[in-house]
């Protein structure tokens, strides 16, 4: 009888570890402050969308619990994630990063990225969707047929950061489609970048379809092509780049290597070392909230789509970004993401 009495206590008391692990976790945040970090200015896509996920996120971290934006533009919002990575390992500092920025950064182990996607506290993705080549209203460019007969003239394409999306997926372009071209940088973000476009200060600019669709909706950019093998929702009548242009092997993988790093969308990290109870804890917190019915419809209704991704998953499709290239690939990718030119 005793016997089976401890084992009774001991079972109930194994599965009341995790209930009481967070409750103790709640109890940490209860109360308290969280900075949700965005490398970005003020009006760009990534911080439309913290503003957006932050009140969800506090409602399911715990009592009284706020989420503050902070915004932390520089190099193409390296600047934020190297001081993130370095931030205190408690949970209370949250970035919503760039997953295509920051894996190239990384993967060209370029001088100013401090951080390893491999340590940092992975909380899962936001969203991903496809990107878009934008021009003026009134740009010659029509098509990409139309650039690259004009290939004496030189295209101007505006970006923020030496890997920020922008500046990359422009430099991608350009090789892949034998461009005469120039890739200045020192935008705060895809906003700014857009409007530069569209005053003629750039020619064109290079963003996630869900900044284009406002940036067209507006009158002050025009879509030339979606920059990978699926269409955008927003732009279904927008040929793919691979309809658009026959594109020979070389060209291919280029455009389908650059889908896969876009693919890693918007993800949301906190520093590294976290306790695994609060890691846990973030995680599931994250999860409800970017599942939670009420913004999922928020995101549709606003076309800031919530397409969640969990934490496992998006850490792997970090790393396979990062480590599944050969040498030649690798020096390849580097060479296109390191020759940018500052504003």
């Amino acid at each position: 009888m005793r016997k089976l009495v401890s084992a009774v206590l001991l079972t109930a008391s194994i599965a009341a570890a995790p209930a009481l692990a967070q409750d103790q976790e709640a109890a940490f945040f209860s109360g308290k402050t969280v900075r949700l970090v965005v490398g970005y200015g003020p009006g760009g896509g990534y911080d439309i969308y913290a503003r957006t996920i932050a009140p969800y996120i506090a409602k399911n971290l715990g009592s009284n619990v706020n989420v503050v934006v902070e915004n932390q533009p520089g190099a193409g919002g390296l600047t934020a994630l190297n001081r993130v990575f370095a931030a205190a390992p408690d949970g209370l500092t949250m970035m919503i990063v760039n997953g295509t920025g920051a894996a190239l950064a990384q993967l060209a182990e370029t001088q100013g990225a401090r951080f390893d996607l491999g340590k940092v506290s992975h909380l899962g993705t936001v969203s991903a969707s496809p990107w878009v080549w934008l021009v003026a209203p009134n740009s010659p460019i029509k098509t990409p047929e139309d650039a690259i007969k004009s290939a004496s003239k030189q295209i101007m394409w505006s970006g923020s950061g030496p890997m920020d999306g922008l500046s990359d997926g422009a430099a991608f372009t350009c090789e892949a489609l034998k461009l005469n071209c120039r890739i200045v940088i020192g935008y705060p973000g895809s906003n700014e970048a857009a409007i530069a476009v569209s005053k003629g200060e750039m020619d064109s600019v290079y963003v996630s379809d869900t900044s284009a669709n406002n940036y067209v909706k507006a009158g002050n950019n025009r879509a030339v092509a979606t920059m990978g093998r699926e269409k955008s929702r927003f732009f279904p009548n927008t040929p793919t780049i691979f309809e658009a242009v026959k594109l020979d092997a070389d060209q291919t993988w280029l455009f389908d290597y650059r889908a896969t790093v876009e693919n890693l969308g918007r993800i949301l990290i906190a520093s590294p070392g976290l306790p695994p109870a609060r890691l846990a804890y973030l995680q599931e917190a994250v999860k409800k909230a970017l599942t939670d019915p009420v913004l999922v419809s928020e995101g549709e209704r606003t076309q800031r789509y919530i397409d969640f991704v969990d934490a496992e998953k998006t850490r792997k499709a970090m790393l396979a970004a990062v480590t599944d290239l050969t040498a030649d690939q690798k020096k390849k990718v580097v060479r296109l993401i390191t020759t940018h030119e500052n504003k």
